[in-house]
Protein backbone atom coordinates (compact mmCIF):
# COMPACT_ATOMS: atom_id res chain seq x y z
CA UNK A 1 0.00 0.00 0.00
CA UNK A 2 0.93 3.55 -0.77
CA UNK A 3 1.86 6.04 2.55
CA UNK A 4 0.27 9.40 2.12
CA UNK A 5 2.76 11.74 3.53
CA UNK A 6 1.49 14.72 6.48
CA UNK A 7 0.73 17.95 4.58
CA UNK A 8 3.71 19.19 6.66
CA UNK A 9 6.22 16.99 4.52
CA UNK A 10 4.42 16.92 1.57
CA UNK A 11 6.61 19.70 0.29
CA UNK A 12 10.33 20.34 -0.33
CA UNK A 13 10.41 23.13 2.59
CA UNK A 14 10.98 21.83 6.28
CA UNK A 15 10.06 24.67 8.00
CA UNK A 16 6.41 23.77 8.72
CA UNK A 17 7.50 19.87 10.27
CA UNK A 18 10.35 22.25 12.22
CA UNK A 19 7.89 24.24 13.70
CA UNK A 20 5.43 21.22 14.84
CA UNK A 21 8.34 19.59 16.30
CA UNK A 22 9.21 23.07 18.18
CA UNK A 23 5.55 23.72 19.54
CA UNK A 24 5.31 19.99 19.90
CA UNK A 25 8.68 19.55 22.30
CA UNK A 26 9.07 23.49 22.96
CA UNK A 27 12.09 25.45 22.76
CA UNK A 28 14.41 24.83 24.43
CA UNK A 29 13.61 21.07 24.50
CA UNK A 30 10.86 20.60 27.25
CA UNK A 31 10.79 24.19 28.42
CA UNK A 32 7.00 25.18 29.89
CA UNK A 33 4.93 25.03 27.17
CA UNK A 34 5.62 21.59 25.82
CA UNK A 35 2.85 19.47 25.09
CA UNK A 36 2.29 16.55 28.23
CA UNK A 37 3.54 14.12 25.27
CA UNK A 38 7.21 15.52 24.92
CA UNK A 39 7.98 14.10 28.01
CA UNK A 40 7.00 10.14 27.08
CA UNK A 41 10.46 9.77 25.67
CA UNK A 42 12.70 10.76 28.60
CA UNK A 43 10.43 10.05 31.31
CA UNK A 44 11.85 7.94 33.95
CA UNK A 45 12.02 8.04 37.96
CA UNK A 46 15.15 6.06 38.24
CA UNK A 47 17.67 7.52 35.64
CA UNK A 48 18.72 4.12 34.70
CA UNK A 49 16.26 3.94 30.83
CA UNK A 50 19.23 2.14 29.22
CA UNK A 51 19.57 -0.85 31.91
CA UNK A 52 15.39 -1.01 31.90
CA UNK A 53 15.81 -1.82 28.03
CA UNK A 54 14.84 -5.02 28.18
CA UNK A 55 11.86 -5.22 30.87
CA UNK A 56 8.59 -3.19 30.96
CA UNK A 57 8.71 -1.19 34.16
CA UNK A 58 6.22 0.90 36.14
CA UNK A 59 7.71 4.20 34.52
CA UNK A 60 6.81 2.50 30.98
CA UNK A 61 3.06 2.99 32.12
CA UNK A 62 3.35 5.67 33.67
CA UNK A 63 4.99 7.07 30.37
CA UNK A 64 1.87 6.06 28.04
CA UNK A 65 -0.32 8.40 29.87
CA UNK A 66 1.83 11.20 28.28
CA UNK A 67 0.15 9.93 25.43
CA UNK A 68 -3.60 10.16 27.06
CA UNK A 69 -4.06 6.42 27.67
CA UNK A 70 -4.14 4.29 30.51
CA UNK A 71 -3.59 0.80 31.08
CA UNK A 72 -5.92 -1.04 33.04
CA UNK A 73 -5.34 -2.56 36.42
CA UNK A 74 -5.66 -6.07 35.36
CA UNK A 75 -3.64 -5.26 32.22
CA UNK A 76 -0.89 -3.81 34.35
CA UNK A 77 -0.83 -6.33 36.32
CA UNK A 78 -0.29 -8.78 33.88
CA UNK A 79 2.83 -6.47 32.18
CA UNK A 80 4.53 -6.17 35.82
CA UNK A 81 3.52 -9.43 37.51
CA UNK A 82 2.04 -12.41 35.84
CA UNK A 83 2.64 -12.34 32.24
CA UNK A 84 6.21 -10.37 32.49
CA UNK A 85 8.74 -13.39 32.23
CA UNK A 86 6.91 -13.60 28.57
CA UNK A 87 6.28 -10.44 27.78
CA UNK A 88 9.80 -9.73 28.71
CA UNK A 89 11.97 -12.73 26.78
CA UNK A 90 9.97 -10.88 23.39
CA UNK A 91 11.14 -7.72 24.26
CA UNK A 92 14.59 -9.20 24.39
CA UNK A 93 14.32 -11.39 21.84
CA UNK A 94 13.68 -8.32 19.71
CA UNK A 95 17.26 -7.23 20.27
CA UNK A 96 18.68 -3.74 20.86
CA UNK A 97 16.91 -0.89 19.60
CA UNK A 98 17.98 0.02 15.81
CA UNK A 99 16.19 2.36 13.24
CA UNK A 100 13.38 0.72 11.09
CA UNK A 101 14.57 2.10 8.08
CA UNK A 102 17.45 -0.68 8.71
CA UNK A 103 15.11 -3.79 8.37
CA UNK A 104 15.92 -5.06 4.83
CA UNK A 105 12.64 -7.23 4.37
CA UNK A 106 9.07 -6.70 5.08
CA UNK A 107 8.13 -7.57 8.63
CA UNK A 108 5.68 -10.63 9.64
CA UNK A 109 4.33 -12.80 12.42
CA UNK A 110 7.44 -14.44 13.79
CA UNK A 111 9.31 -11.15 14.37
CA UNK A 112 9.55 -10.59 18.05
CA UNK A 113 8.11 -7.23 18.23
CA UNK A 114 5.10 -8.02 15.82
CA UNK A 115 4.34 -11.09 18.15
CA UNK A 116 4.65 -8.72 21.56
CA UNK A 117 2.33 -6.71 19.97
CA UNK A 118 -0.13 -9.55 19.59
CA UNK A 119 0.53 -10.98 23.05
CA UNK A 120 0.08 -7.35 24.48
CA UNK A 121 -3.35 -7.04 22.74
CA UNK A 122 -4.14 -10.21 23.74
CA UNK A 123 -4.56 -8.84 28.14
CA UNK A 124 -7.65 -6.69 28.49
CA UNK A 125 -8.35 -3.27 27.83
CA UNK A 126 -5.34 -3.22 25.54
CA UNK A 127 -5.50 -2.50 21.94
CA UNK A 128 -3.18 -1.45 19.12
CA UNK A 129 -2.93 2.17 20.47
CA UNK A 130 -1.77 1.07 23.78
CA UNK A 131 0.49 -2.05 22.41
CA UNK A 132 2.37 -0.01 19.95
CA UNK A 133 3.02 2.88 22.71
CA UNK A 134 4.38 0.27 24.93
CA UNK A 135 6.25 -0.94 22.31
CA UNK A 136 7.48 2.37 20.89
CA UNK A 137 8.66 3.51 24.70
CA UNK A 138 11.07 0.51 24.78
CA UNK A 139 11.97 0.35 21.33
CA UNK A 140 12.05 3.81 19.89
CA UNK A 141 14.24 3.93 16.82
CA UNK A 142 12.39 0.83 15.50
CA UNK A 143 8.55 0.55 16.31
CA UNK A 144 5.85 3.68 15.48
CA UNK A 145 3.28 4.12 17.62
CA UNK A 146 -0.05 4.10 15.48
CA UNK A 147 -3.23 5.69 16.63
CA UNK A 148 -6.53 6.67 15.22
CA UNK A 149 -5.09 10.20 13.95
CA UNK A 150 -1.33 9.39 12.45
CA UNK A 151 -3.43 6.37 10.99
CA UNK A 152 -6.00 8.85 9.44
CA UNK A 153 -3.05 11.48 7.94
CA UNK A 154 -0.99 8.38 6.68
CA UNK A 155 -3.76 6.29 5.31
CA UNK A 156 -2.37 3.38 7.57
CA UNK A 157 -6.05 2.39 8.82
CA UNK A 158 -5.32 -1.56 8.55
CA UNK A 159 -1.49 -1.64 7.93
CA UNK A 160 1.04 0.73 9.67
CA UNK A 161 4.16 -0.83 10.89
CA UNK A 162 5.38 -2.31 7.07
CA UNK A 163 4.76 1.01 5.04
CA UNK A 164 5.99 3.27 7.70
CA UNK A 165 9.74 0.59 7.26
CA UNK A 166 9.35 1.14 2.92
CA UNK A 167 8.54 4.63 2.97
CA UNK A 168 11.76 5.51 5.24
CA UNK A 169 13.76 3.14 3.59
CA UNK A 170 12.66 4.37 -0.52
CA UNK A 171 15.30 6.90 -2.11
CA UNK A 172 18.06 5.19 -0.22
CA UNK A 173 16.61 6.26 3.31
CA UNK A 174 15.82 10.00 1.85
CA UNK A 175 12.72 10.51 4.42
CA UNK A 176 14.87 9.23 7.38
CA UNK A 177 17.81 11.11 6.69
CA UNK A 178 15.44 14.04 6.37
CA UNK A 179 14.10 13.90 9.65
CA UNK A 180 17.41 13.52 11.48
CA UNK A 181 17.72 16.77 9.73
CA UNK A 182 14.33 17.99 10.89
CA UNK A 183 15.59 16.90 14.15
CA UNK A 184 18.27 18.80 14.64
CA UNK A 185 16.77 22.38 13.13
CA UNK A 186 14.12 21.85 15.77
CA UNK A 187 16.80 21.55 18.34
CA UNK A 188 16.22 18.09 19.74
CA UNK A 189 18.23 15.70 21.45
CA UNK A 190 19.60 12.42 19.43
CA UNK A 191 17.34 10.92 21.43
CA UNK A 192 14.14 11.77 20.24
CA UNK A 193 14.34 9.29 17.11
CA UNK A 194 13.66 9.57 13.98
CA UNK A 195 10.69 7.38 13.70
CA UNK A 196 9.51 9.47 17.00
CA UNK A 197 9.83 12.63 15.36
CA UNK A 198 7.45 11.18 12.09
CA UNK A 199 5.09 10.11 14.90
CA UNK A 200 5.16 13.85 16.03
CA UNK A 201 4.74 15.37 12.54
CA UNK A 202 2.24 13.29 11.56
CA UNK A 203 -0.27 13.45 15.09
CA UNK A 204 0.25 17.15 14.90
CA UNK A 205 -0.77 17.46 11.33
CA UNK A 206 -3.66 15.45 11.92
CA UNK A 207 -4.44 17.35 15.05
CA UNK A 208 -4.59 20.31 13.24
CA UNK A 209 -7.29 19.18 10.72
CA UNK A 210 -9.08 17.63 13.30
CA UNK A 211 -8.60 13.88 12.06
CA UNK A 212 -8.89 10.69 14.41
CA UNK A 213 -10.90 10.06 17.79
CA UNK A 214 -11.09 12.72 19.95
CA UNK A 215 -9.42 10.58 22.75
CA UNK A 216 -6.23 10.45 20.49
CA UNK A 217 -5.77 14.36 19.86
CA UNK A 218 -5.12 14.93 23.16
CA UNK A 219 -0.89 13.83 23.52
Amino acid sequence: MTLRLPTTLATDSDAAAIEALTKYYDRPYLGDDAYVGAHFDAWSSTGNRAGEADRFTADDLVAVTFLSVQIPPTAARAILDTKAEALNALLTAIGPDRDLVDEPEPLSAGWPAWDLETALRALPGIGRTKSTKLIARKRPRLYPIWDSVVSQVLGTARAHLNPVREVLRADDGALHHRLESIRKEAGLPEEISALRVFDVIAWMDGKNRGLGEPSDQDR
